[in-house]
């Protein structure tokens, strides 16, 4: 992993823990400081959280596997106590911080290499108290030699122990190279002390005696072909005299977008890459390598990847599940968060927060699904991340299949180096069968009721098909004020197949507010119960039900079939 991307994530946003309604405003004074940081609030104790838990532990260590940055608003030592068992290395946690409940105290407790100080600092800042800061480097001289700031890395983090260890010996120390951050600290400076800070893009050993840090000043401007492009860069970079932490990014033409083996590359040497167009002005370049394959570049100060060309475009496809923040996958929440262009239907776009200030929404109608799908490629295209908005699933009856469509219809390589992702998502049918049960626990099928996008007839014969088969069957979109007519006409047809007393399953908005679920037979649906907002579960032959403790039933279709007799 490159070493700006673990500087980076404690300013990623955070999972805020709280365990009783009390820590709650607390909590939304938290969300203010830490823009697009979720509250996670313990099922039954609060309401009004963001998303919702039942087991404190699993869900922390969940968050820390995850490499979310944790704020926990309870006593330090159940934090401790909760994550013991997962504290193997130091250096690879997410920031952990545990604030009191009224806000009164912020004490860092895990993340001292991934910025934790500083944004224990950040949230001190915000609450109006001093965190309780421990690490001893820092107490002493005011800063984090460990943690160099954003353009900077670290060579060797065991030797850089070592080297903070002698100078809280007594050992002092003096600068060789360019380091503004340190100007104001508190260190032991000597012109002639024995320990030195080396801040250089040259490469050279690592010792006792030095702290190195490099810049990143170095830019490798690459071209076809990349099946040995990590190997080559690290070998120009070292002919050159260069230290490797000192490579800023990779630059190559847009037209190589997407190509996996330069992907590859960049990957393996943890350093994005930037996409060049023509115009763009690179640093000034470095006597060595020439020629078409690979070009070394140097800038006078620490080089952001971000003014140069362009990065590759992100295009990710999510859905939110049925509604309910707990039903929706970790993956899904991150893209939300990372996204800088929303696209989808505004109820969805609504449904998707909370979201970062400065993140650009771009809600429309709910009939525009191909418009939307060309919107976001050109969004993606043009080096944004970006996010398309489905409910439940976004492969069942929605957005991907429109995303796919659009870009199988279009020749613009740039949107054909876009980086497509599919994230999975909890599809009504499946929320509204684990509420009642397991009525798809055998062989089922979905359908959707509605001839917007394929003719009645088709529909009609997939019915036929289905019931004949003794599937059950799925109905999504069944009716609406401009289709009053077609749940009636496929009652007619399934009942020829099915008997009065197979088991039904309606589920109106489940996971939303308000959700309802209602079970009963074939006989008695009628499609008057039925709306747009309702998911539609009609059983098999061996479908079956029966009563659950404190009212209700339960429906589930066994996994064994009755065999046909001879």
């Amino acid at each position: 992993m490159h070493d700006d991307d673990f500087r980076a994530l404690a300013d990623a946003p955070a999972a805020i823990l709280i365990l009783g309604q009390q820590a709650l405003g607390t909590a939304r004074r938290l969300q203010a400081v830490l823009p697009g940081s979720r509250i996670h609030g313990l099922d039954g104790r609060v309401q009004g959280a963001d998303a919702a838990y039942t087991v404190f532990g699993d869900t922390l260590r969940q968050l820390y596997r995850d490499d979310v940055p944790l704020v926990v608003l309870c006593a330090a030592g159940i934090v401790i106590r909760s994550l013991a068992p997962l504290l193997l290395e130091k250096g690879a946690e997410p920031p952990v911080l545990a604030v009191a409940e009224d806000g009164s105290a912020v004490v860092p407790l895990l993340g001292g290499l991934r910025g934790v100080n500083r944004l224990a600092r950040r949230i001190g800042e915000g609450l109006a108290v001093a965190p309780a800061i421990t690490t001893s480097g820092e107490l002493r001289f005011g800063t984090c030699l460990l943690d160099p700031p954003a353009g900077y890395a670290l060579a060797d983090l065991e030797q850089g122990k070592r080297f903070v260890a002698d100078l809280l010996g007594g050992e002092q120390v003096r600068l060789e190279g360019d380091a503004p951050w340190l100007a104001t600290e508190r260190l032991p400076w000597a012109d002639d002390a024995r320990r030195t800070i080396r801040v250089s893009c040259v490469a050279s050993a690592s010792s006792d005696d030095a702290l190195l840090i490099h810049p990143r000043v170095i830019v490798a401007r690459v071209r076809p072909p990349f099946e040995e492009l990590a190997l080559q860069v690290r070998q120009a970079l070292a002919s050159a005299g260069l230290a490797f932490h000192s490579l800023a990014c990779l630059a190559a033409e847009a037209a190589m977008m997407g190509n996996p083996a330069l992907q590859a590359a960049a990957e393996t040497l943890g350093v994005p890459i930037r996409y060049l167009e023509g115009s763009e002005v690179l640093p000034d370049r470095l006597p060595g390598p020439s020629g078409d394959g690979l070009s070394l570049h140097q800038a006078p100060a620490p080089f952001d990847p971000a003014t140069l060309g362009r990065a590759r475009g992100r295009l990710t496809v999510i859905g939110l599940g049925p509604g309910a923040a707990e039903f929706m996958l970790p993956a899904t929440r991150r893209a939300l968060d990372e996204a800088q262009d929303l696209l989808g239907y505004q109820t969805y776009v609504d449904m998707a927060g909370p979201l970062r200030v400065g993140q650009v929404r771009h809600a429309s109608d709910n009939r525009e699904e191909l418009e939307r799908a060309r919107h976001a490629f050109t969004l993606a295209a043009q080096g944004r991340q970006v996010v398309m908005i489905s409910s439940g699933d976004p492969g069942v009856f929605a957005m991907a299949s429109a995303v796919l469509e659009a870009l199988h219809g279009s020749h613009d390589p740039l949107w054909h180096g876009v980086d497509l992702q599919v994230l999975p998502g909890v599809s009504a049918a499946l929320a509204t069968a684990a509420r009642a049960g397991a009525p798809l626990g055998h062989d089922f099928c979905m359908l959707s009721l509605s001839d917007n996008l394929k003719p009645w007839s088709t529909i009609e014969h997939r019915l036929e098909q289905a019931a004949l088969a003794d599937l059950v069957m799925a109905f999504y979109n069944p009716i609406s004020r401009a289709r009053p007519w077609q749940l009636g006409r496929a009652l007619e047809i399934v009942r020829r197949h099915r008997a009065p007393e197979t088991r039904v399953v309606l589920g109106r908005d489940i996971g939303r507010p308000g959700e309802r679920l209602t079970t009963l037979t074939l006989e008695a649906l009628q499609p008057e119960q039925v709306d747009m907002r309702t998911l539609v579960i009609i059983g098999s032959s061996t479908t079956t039900g029966f009563p659950r403790r404190g009212g209700g039933e339960w429906v589930y279709t066994p996994r064994w079939y009755p065999v046909a007799p001879k």
